[in-house]
């Protein structure tokens, strides 16, 4: 049996909720954070449990860079 396609009238809406108090929304509310932007990274399972939180994530990051600066300056 086929099923019909649903079209723009078709209303999945349950009758207890109240649309009246939707009202005043803001459009956009976010979009500033949305735009400084975010920089989410999945870890591979091996590497996760040596890092069980964002310190220290950023914490080994640092030092990598620090190990990478000064390696560059030595090899000038």
């Amino acid at each position: 049996m086929k099923k019909k396609p649903k079209t723009e009238l078709d209303d999945d809406l349950r009758p207890e909720y109240d649309l009246s108090k939707l009202k005043g929304g803001v459009r956009g509310k976010y979009a500033h954070r949305f735009k400084e932007g975010t920089n989410l990274v999945l870890l591979s399972p091996e590497v996760a449990p040596y890092f069980p939180n964002e310190e220290s994530v950023n914490a080994a990051l640092k030092s990598l860079v620090d190990i990478a600066k000064t390696h560059i300056h030595e090899t000038r």
